[in-house]
């Protein structure tokens, strides 16, 4: 007798537990949410802790969420996406330490590879805070490309046409350069031209005297904006 309820109650038990996972995906939680930021030294000066991480935390309560930041200051684009080619009129001299195009690409993904090793992702966004390396250095007019591209490659090698991606358009440290201008032009067009893409602005976070880099206050700001973006575009989502 004292058998059989037992029996009776664990069997109850799994019955609740499993209604419970039941409910919970149908109410659309117990995803697996990837985030991957990287870029120069203003995604290097960004402490996903103090505002992005908790931020997309609360935007999915119900789900695991992943952040993977790679970023490394002064580097150009070119880090990162593989395929890119110089201007026709611009001699392109390597970084201290860059190993070819693409390199810190490889770094990222690395990264990525060892946080999801044994889970299922269900979503992936993509968030980008790079490009004053290019705009300052004659090469901007291949960014826009370069930028599509480098969204193109994740996406390839990911296997996630579905990912999506945030762009923090460069401040107005420089408004009124032209290799400045231009990289914040090709980084609206590639967000606005693109699904899965959204942009951020960041000409407030950088301080009174308009310095290239960002307060300590404007960082925090900024993992704040980064995080209502990619809840937006995955509000897109049919997942």
């Amino acid at each position: 007798m004292c058998l059989y309820r037992a029996t009776s109650c664990l069997a109850v038990g799994v019955l609740s537990l499993l209604l419970a996972v039941t409910q919970t995906q149908a109410a659309g939680g117990g995803k697996t949410r990837l985030f991957i930021l990287s870029g120069q030294s203003n995604m290097a000066g960004l402490n996903p802790d103090l505002s992005f991480t908790p931020a997309v935390k609360k935007a999915f309560p119900d789900d695991d969420v992943i952040v993977v930041k790679s970023a490394q200051g002064g580097q150009p684009i070119r880090r990162w996406y593989k395929s890119w080619k110089a201007p026709a009129d611009v001699q392109v001299k390597a970084k201290p330490g860059e190993k070819g195009n693409g390199d810190l690409y490889d770094v990222l993904m690395s990264k990525v590879q060892a946080a999801v090793a044994g889970k299922k992702i269900d979503t992936v966004t993509f968030v980008w805070m790079q490009g004053e390396a290019d705009a300052k250095t004659g090469l901007a007019a291949v960014y826009e490309e370069s930028l599509r591209g480098l969204v193109k490659q994740l996406r390839d090698d990911l296997k996630r046409p579905d990912l999506s991606f945030v762009i923090g358009r460069l401040s107005d440290h420089r408004n009124g350069t032209a290799g400045w201008d231009a990289v914040r032009a090709a980084q609206e067009k590639v967000a606005r031209e693109d699904a899965l893409g959204a942009w951020v602005d960041t000409d407030d976070l950088n301080g009174p005297k308009n310095d290239l880099h960002y307060t300590r206050d404007g960082y925090v700001e900024l993992g704040r904006r980064f995080a209502a973006k990619c809840a937006e575009l995955q509000a897109r989502s049919p997942k």
